[in-house]
């Protein structure tokens, strides 16, 4: 299995991104601001989370629309899997996703029969959405056979469920960022994501513009929206909105919603809320 390079060098996205970078500047706005926390996995994804600590996280989710009426609240919860079924029996708050990473995250080094029962185990606890890690270990060895097999059986023991696919881009080259969102897309992801946040390089520009460049290309062949995430190290409400307006002016206003378009963070989300509401906030 071969797959080709992508269509734009470094330079080419990098320079395309200028404009963008400018359009996100007119972007900085309240309607903005709203739209992009909607579109937040919450998360909390930390070696010391408890079962206490993930229901009083999911408990501000649960409380936010008294807190802030007529503010969206986020799209999902992500926590690890064994997690999932607390975030499930103290979630109150209708259209809320439960999203859990899976597949031996993050790093995805093991056997490829516990990374499907563990994403299938994680939907039997609650979990409807799965956010697996692209095995970089096949991956960078050209062994793209494994990879797609991977997602493909993953995607097939989570039924319904959501599979978001991270590439962990900043490890990448522009090159390998294009194939890997090919693969993945075609293996039957529902997302493609580009970092797990557990690693230095995390979520980049440059990423965003060649992973939507490669969801647009599926679309325009196949009519299927695949939707895009964006992770690790978003923090303010100025990078949240670049990537908001790089999925806005590649792939249009239809995917910039929760349906197709996430960011996972953690803290931007009292970011965003500061923003929206002129004032301190403290409810995440």
């Amino acid at each position: 299995m071969s797959i080709e390079n992508c269509p734009l060098s470094l330079e080419d996205v990098q320079a395309e991104l200028e404009a963008i970078r400018e359009a996100a500047e007119k972007n900085l706005n309240k309607k903005m601001f709203e739209k992009a926390l909607s579109c937040i996995d919450l998360t909390t994804l930390n070696s010391i989370d408890t079962l206490d600590s993930v229901a009083k996280f999911t408990e501000k989710v649960n409380q936010f629309p008294q807190a802030y009426p007529g503010v969206s609240n986020v799209a999902a919860i992500c926590v690890y899997p064994n997690m999932a079924k607390a975030v499930k029996e103290t979630l109150k708050i209708d259209g809320v996703k439960i999203a859990a990473v899976s597949g031996g995250f993050p790093s995805s080094m093991t056997f490829t029969e516990l990374k499907i029962e563990e994403a299938r185990l994680a939907v039997a606890a609650g979990a409807n959405e799965i956010d697996i890690v692209v095995p970089l270990w096949a991956f960078l060895a050209g062994d793209y056979e494994t990879v797609s097999t991977e997602i493909s059986a993953t995607k097939k023991a989570i039924g319904d469920a959501h599979l978001k696919v991270i590439l962990e881009s900043g490890v990448l080259t522009i090159d390998q960022i294009w194939q890997a969102s090919i693969l993945a897309i075609e293996a039957g992801a529902d997302f493609i994501k580009t970092s797990t946040g557990k690693l230095p390089q995390a979520a980049t520009p440059e990423a965003a513009f060649v992973m939507c460049l490669a969801i647009k290309q599926h679309f325009e062949e196949t009519g299927k929206k695949i939707g895009f995430k964006p992770a690790g190290g978003i923090v303010t409400p100025e990078d949240a909105i670049l990537y908001l307006t790089i999925v806005q002016e590649i792939l249009g206003d239809e995917w910039v919603n929760p349906e197709h378009f996430r960011i996972g963070a953690s803290r931007l989300a009292t970011n965003l809320l500061e923003k929206i509401t002129g004032r301190s906030a403290k409810h995440f």
